[in-house]
């Protein structure tokens, strides 16, 4: 074997071990997810984005509820029998209101349970098909947030807030067309919620003043909603995330950097008697 042969080998083999490595993952993330699907008697879908490096020009693409993953969702919701419970873990920073009401709508209106688990975070439009859910299952630290929806860059609350404190004559037309269709959203989005969350109060104007809190922008959109906030809001909702849950978050790892910004030994550490 030449130099030649050599190098080309070792070319072969560089190339295609980011590929078998991916296989390797993905085949794990099936193994845990049957696995999962077997001790619950349920359906196991996952809903995870990160953020992607472009492996060209190494900019970052930030990923979000898009129409694809609802049309993904409904796929797997409409093979599930309607005696199964269905089993979703969210990662995601949000996304379109559009694709995250069609998620939220179809899992309120599958019989069986419907259980979500927020490992880490659901902000947005992640929380917003939380609240479809019979229970929500949250790791010590992860969190929720606010639905309230934004139009482009700014929150459609903060443009209504305008046309309170400054004359509408000193306005320009192009933010009072946006004025105009952030009451809208916001009622839109409003009453939405509250269709999420009718049937799971006794007392409605619970639920009515519950979705007006997270619909208008009484925080700020990336505002943190604690496991202990969520429970004390009224949401049906408990600690008690699977072990199983977490490891499978472990298969799903962020693209490495070229110098990782987190760094530890990835062992449990125990205090030694």
């Amino acid at each position: 074997m030449t130099i030649n042969d050599l190098f080309w080998l070792f070319f072969m083999i560089a190339a295609m071990q980011p590929w078998l490595k991916q296989r390797v993952i993905e085949s794990a993330r099936q193994r845990l997810i049957a696995k999962i699907e077997k001790k619950r008697n349920s359906r196991v879908i996952l809903l995870v984005h990160r953020q992607e490096t472009m492996s060209f020009l190494g900019f970052p693409v930030y990923k979000f509820i898009n129409i694809q993953d609802s049309e993904e969702i409904l796929r797997a919701i409409q093979m599930t029998d309607k005696d199964i419970p269905i089993d979703l873990i969210l990662h995601t920073p949000g996304g379109l209101v559009l694709a995250s009401l069609q998620i939220a709508r179809a899992l309120k209106k599958h019989p069986a349970k419907v259980t979500v688990f927020v490992p880490h975070h659901a902000m947005s439009g992640g929380t917003l098909i939380s609240l479809a859910a019979d229970e929500i299952v949250m790791s010590e630290n992860a969190v929720l947030g606010p639905v309230d929806p934004q139009l482009g860059e700014f929150p459609a609350a903060s443009i209504v807030k305008l046309l309170e404190q400054k004359d509408i004559n000193k306005i320009d037309d192009k933010t009072l067309i946006m004025a105009d269709v952030a009451k809208k959203a916001i009622s839109q989005l409003e009453e939405a919620v509250y269709d999420l969350l009718e049937d799971k109060y006794e007392d409605k104007q619970e639920a009515k003043k519950l979705a007006k809190l997270l619909s208008t922008g009484t925080w700020t959109h990336d505002y943190p909603i604690t496991f202990e906030q969520a429970k004390s809001l009224g949401l049906n909702v408990s600690n008690e995330i699977p072990v199983e849950v977490m490891q499978l978050m472990s298969l799903y790892p962020q693209p490495v950097k070229k110098m990782p910004s987190v760094e530890y030994i990835p062992i449990p550490k125990h205090r030694s008697n």
